[in-house]
């Protein structure tokens, strides 16, 4: 625990913010989709094809932090609304590509506001040393959160074996 009452105001701060951002960044998605029949997740996928490319499904499903078989799920619904495309890798046939279909690019450009146009449009007004600094000090943030859900997915393996 921290002692310093400005250093717990400061990280209490920081956590607010970052709250802030992705409470704002859900909202903001889930009314977009909205206004245009979709979901929140589904557009999401479609604004990450359209700015990304072809995906593959595993790579998707770790862009949005999802369950391969969660994404399956999404993915049939866009494919059945002429959205999206699957597409089987010719070097690897088990490796299955999205592909955002010509329906799904129009979609994509009509949705103005999205998190991810807002949160370039807003990063961009920063200056380069910021931007750097930003994505050293959030890289080592990632890291550390992923050595976490790790050590706590093996910790939960581990307790869901020996309960069988």
């Amino acid at each position: 625990m921290l002692r310093d009452p400005e250093a717990k105001a400061e990280l209490d701060g920081i956590i607010e913010t970052i709250l802030y951002l992705y409470t704002e960044s859900r909202r903001l998605t889930k009314q977009a989709a909205r206004e245009v029949g979709l979901t929140g997740p589904q557009l999401t996928v479609i604004k990450l094809l359209n700015t990304f490319g072809d995906l593959s499904l595993s790579s998707l499903s770790e862009r949005i932090r999802a369950q391969n078989s969660t994404v399956t799920g999404i993915i049939d619904r866009m494919e059945r609304e002429g959205l999206v495309s699957r597409e089987r890798s010719t070097s690897d046939r088990r490796v299955v590509f999205i592909r955002i279909t010509d329906k799904g690019k129009r979609l994509a450009h009509d949705i103005a506001v999205e998190p991810m146009e807002i949160f370039h449009a807003v990063l961009s007004s920063l200056s380069r040393e910021d931007t750097k600094d930003l994505l050293r000090i959030l890289s080592k943030l990632q890291k550390r959160v992923r050595a976490i859900v790790k050590d706590s997915e093996s910790t939960l393996e581990l307790t869901n074996g020996k309960m069988k």
